[in-house]
């Protein structure tokens, strides 16, 4: 019996939705740690740009779900400044949680 599929559903059945909207998840989720860490480390956005010598609003442009440039130099510095490790995972479709390509932790 098959259930009934919703909107989202239909959407996410098809390849090219799914893709961007997976992308953007995962921007989503680095932006959202990026803000959990420096807050775990009682940082403002001027304290955090200050220990890697950038600016708040770089800070700030991190912490958006728009931005779409991080790369492992850069995640690696603001995790050190928050006193974090910066920890990367690969997933696997069979790994995932509701069909999903990443993992949150």
């Amino acid at each position: 019996m098959e259930k009934n599929k919703n909107y989202m559903d239909k959407l996410m059945s098809e390849k090219n939705f799914r893709e961007k909207f997976d992308q953007e998840y995962q921007n989503l989720c680095i932006a959202e740690q990026i803000a959990q860490a420096r807050h775990y480390a009682h940082l403002t956005q001027s304290g955090l740009a200050k220990r890697i010598h950038t600016t708040k609003s770089a800070i700030s442009r991190y912490e958006s779900a728009n931005y779409d440039k991080y790369g492992v130099t850069l995640l690696t510095r603001i995790a050190k400044a928050c006193g974090a490790d910066l920890k990367i995972n690969f997933v696997t479709p069979k790994n995932a949680k509701n069909g999903s390509r990443f993992v949150t932790a």
